[in-house]
């Protein structure tokens, strides 16, 4: 039997995926923009529900996708002389997926969830009922709280990814370095924060800090 077709046509709804995650960190940075030059609350919560419709796509496709998958390995493993209907075995697989499904499912969403976290910082620096020199003062107060140099290279960042894990922050291409070069070494990878305990940074852990980045940027154009 050959799944040639179906293998494509699964890669092909991974890439729609992709899509998704991308329009997702789009709805983010708009969203952050907004925060960020005042406009009315209900635009941000709007920007919210386009992340909670991209999380439901997200999640339907890929329980469809592992339908499939199942359904393709099921039937390879079995090796039946009939091909059965493969397109009802992955739907009754699919169906039964999204009967489990809730609404708390979407929250859970790690683009979503850093959605939201990015959101709840960027709302810490921008009040909406501060004025534009308290708000100017509030951004420099917090960059003289901020230590704005990447504990590997000892230089000011350019992209702050932060880690989910202990909190600490880097440079994005030097902690990707160190956890390549250890990878292929087969060890883990300490945070390099001196004082820090975590011993098992991933790459995974890492998500950029967008708060940060729009701080050190404002601060550059100064």
């Amino acid at each position: 039997i050959s799944f040639n077709a179906i293998d494509s046509a699964l890669s092909s709804l991974k890439n729609c995926q992709s899509y998704i995650n991308s329009g997702m960190d789009v709805a983010t940075q708009v969203a952050l923009d907004l925060v960020e030059s005042f406009n009315d609350e209900e635009d941000v919560n709007n920007m919210e529900k386009v992340m909670l419709e991209y999380a439901t796509m997200d999640r339907e496709l890929s329980h469809y996708i592992k339908a499939f998958e199942e359904t393709i390995n099921q039937v390879k493993q079995e090796k039946p002389e009939d091909l059965p209907d493969l397109e009802n075995l992955a739907q009754e697989k699919f169906l039964e997926m999204e009967s489990k499904k809730s609404d708390s499912d979407l929250q859970k969403n790690e683009k979503y969830m850093y959605f939201k976290d990015q959101l709840k910082e960027m709302k810490k620096q921008y009040h909406g009922n501060d004025t534009i020199e308290q708000i100017d003062e509030d951004i420099a107060v917090t960059r003289s709280q901020t230590n704005f140099i990447c504990p590997i290279t000892q230089m000011t960042m350019k992209k702050p990814v932060r880690n989910k894990v202990c909190g600490h922050i880097y440079e994005e291409e030097a902690i990707l370095e160190i956890i390549q070069t250890q990878k292929q070494k087969k060890k883990k990878v300490r945070c390099p924060k001196m004082g820090c305990s975590h011993v098992d940074v991933k790459g995974s852990d890492l998500v950029p800090d967008e708060i940060l980045k729009r701080v050190l940027d404002s601060q550059k154009k100064q």
